[in-house]
């Protein structure tokens, strides 16, 4: 009767076994092989044109359409993409305790943060710009001098502006971009500086339409790379040979015009991989 016990128990931890792992028991997400059923993505929510969270839940912009693709290449459809908000001050975080696969949030390759993570790409190469009212008469650094110019606080854009270009411009250091654009906008500030590429997604937006332009500066070389856990190889060569298909069939070009065409945004063309600019 006691080895009748014994075998009941062990038959049933059995099928309880079964049925955990046919249930997905063992975490799937972000295997980056398309095997399990949700892959999570880094991205920005708040840039229009790159990475935005609309109204209606779903999301925009060039680093969407870009993680989309690869995302797809790794074998998981759109709908199988959980997007998770990193905010600048917390990727290199996010990756390191796996809370997600690969982050494509204007994320500039730097030697200080390859030491934390690996990068695949890059995928786009931005610079430091300005945008103005259509109508401004500022075409240089320089013409910032007694002007107002506006940034997030704590940007090393406009402190590279205030050093090397204009070290009379008055710096307005505010909490978000946005407040940056209503403030060109009223005329209490004379321009906003950040990469080109987040001030044409602001410029784009339909209610910027005509209003703003970007001076078409080139102040600084920022490497649009994807971040990826460090040490995870694999992961990257697959998001490479995804960037380079992306550019081969076009749709890398596509995703520029549509994010960033109303802007006039003259972009460099797609960058080689492995090809850092400094």
């Amino acid at each position: 009767m006691k080895l009748r016990k014994v075998s009941a128990a062990a038959a049933a931890a059995l099928v309880l076994s079964i049925t955990a792992t046919a249930c997905g028991g063992g975490d799937g997400d972000n295997e980056g092989s398309g095997g399990g059923d949700k892959i999570k993505i880094g991205i920005k929510f708040d840039q229009p044109g790159l990475g935005l969270k609309e109204p209606d839940g779903s999301f925009s912009g060039f680093d969407v359409d870009v993680a989309t693709y690869v995302a797809k290449e790794l074998g998981y459809n759109a709908d199988q993409i959980e997007w998770v908000e990193t905010k600048s001050a917390d990727r290199e975080n996010a990756l390191a305790r796996g809370d997600v696969k690969f982050i494509a949030a204007t994320y500039s390759i730097t030697d200080e943060r390859k030491q934390k993570v690996d990068f695949a790409g890059p995928y786009l190469l931005a610079h430091q710009d300005l945008l103005v009212k259509a109508d401004s008469d500022i075409t240089e650094a320089t013409d910032l001098n007694g002007k107002n110019l506006c940034s997030v606080t704590g940007s090393t854009s406009a402190q590279n502006v205030k050093k090397d270009f204009a070290p009379k411009a008055n710096l307005k250091q505010v909490g978000g971009y946005s407040e940056c654009i209503a403030g060109l906008q009223s005329g209490a500030v004379d321009a906003l500086t950040t990469d080109d590429s987040i001030l044409a997604g602001f410029a784009a937006q339909e209610q910027y339409k005509g209003k703003f332009k970007l001076a078409g500066l080139k102040l600084s070389n920022e490497n649009y790379g994807i971040g990826v856990k460090k040490g995870d190889t694999e992961t990257v060569n697959k998001i490479n040979a995804a960037l380079e298909k992306m550019v081969q069939d076009k749709a890398w070009d596509k995703a520029v015009t549509d994010n960033f065409g109303p802007a006039n945004y003259k972009n460099e063309p797609a960058p080689k991989i492995g090809n850092v600019v400094s």
